[in-house]
């Protein structure tokens, strides 16, 4: 148990930020814990009480500068983010790294992963993963009701209950995979990615500005199309307008021509009727003559 800080000894004592230890032993082990490391960092990115460090000297006990261990990696929950130059557990509201994570190198023995196993179980780890990268072995501890780290049967497919990352040993080497489905990267495939999803981001900002372009003259011909379809608009309604008033001059010159015909025919009515009455007269004064010829009567005589 933890005793909390205000009840301790006012006595200053120093927790050095380094145990004097190397990082790591050879170029292998340190790009797993570095892949450890930044692939738990990038998961929790996004919640900002999750605090995770690499080769980070954890103090659990207050006034105890000898008790101290430097995980390859951690993660603890309910702590923020932020620089430290140790993980000093009394400024960190008593709050032990729930999982840790240790990568085996030649000079780590059967003995010393022992000895942290002991002093992760005594001080509150949950969860604990030891990764042989020479001999692609992975072991896991979780806490059980007990109180002790026991270990996982079968590491292989089993996902972290704190983490949510699964673990994969069925390759030639182990994969861890992600929440989100993605895999934990070395720090030269998330350079390769990284560079890819630039060059992605490149092209696709390539696309879209030629996109751009192309709807920009789209745009441009669409609004010269509906200026030119105004203006044929323009000169369709002048023409209707025109073709409306001829129609209407038409229309009128038609009735005048109507009413012209009726006037002739009235005329030729008119002029037939009179030849009637002039050839009827006229054959009235040829019956008269010949009958004043019958009477003896010379119809000529006044004539002469």
């Amino acid at each position: 148990m933890i005793v909390p800080a205000e009840s301790q000894s006012p006595t200053v004592v120093d927790y050095p930020d380094d145990d004097g230890n190397p990082m790591s032993d050879n170029t292998l082990q340190f790009q797993w814990i570095v892949t450890l490391q930044g692939g738990l960092d990038d998961v929790f990115r996004d919640n900002p009480d999750v605090f995770v460090a690499g080769n980070l000297l954890w103090y659990p006990v207050l006034g105890d500068n000898t008790t101290c261990v430097a995980p390859d990696a951690l993660v603890a929950f309910g702590r923020p983010k932020g620089y430290r130059g140790s993980y000093q557990q009394w400024h960190e509201n008593g709050v032990a790294p729930q999982v840790v994570f240790e990568v085996l190198s030649p000079s780590n023995g059967p003995s010393e992963m022992a000895r942290k196993r002991l002093f992760y179980e005594q001080y509150g780890v949950e969860e604990f993963y030891i990764y042989d990268p020479d001999d692609i072995v992975l072991t896991g501890f979780i806490r059980s009701r007990t109180g002790a780290l026991q270990g996982i049967p079968n590491v292989n497919g089993f996902t972290s209950p704190r983490l949510g990352i699964r673990f994969d040993m069925s390759g030639t080497e182990l994969v861890i995979h992600r929440p989100d489905g993605g895999q934990f990267l070395t720090y030269l495939d998330q350079c390769a990615r990284a560079a890819q999803e630039a060059e992605r981001a490149d092209q696709a900002t390539r696309r879209a500005t030629k996109e751009a372009k192309r709807v920009a003259k789209e745009s441009q011909r669409a609004e010269a199309e509906a200026k030119r379809a105004a203006d044929q608009a323009q000169r369709a309604e002048a023409e209707a307008k025109r073709a409306e008033s001829e129609a209407k001059r038409a229309a009128e010159q038609t009735q005048r021509a109507e009413a012209e015909v009726k006037r002739a025919a009235e005329q030729t009515r008119l002029a037939t009727q009179e030849a009637q009455r002039a050839d009827e007269l006229q054959r009235s004064l040829e019956r008269l003559r010949a009958k004043m010829i019958a009477a003896g009567l010379d119809p000529d005589a006044n004539d002469a």
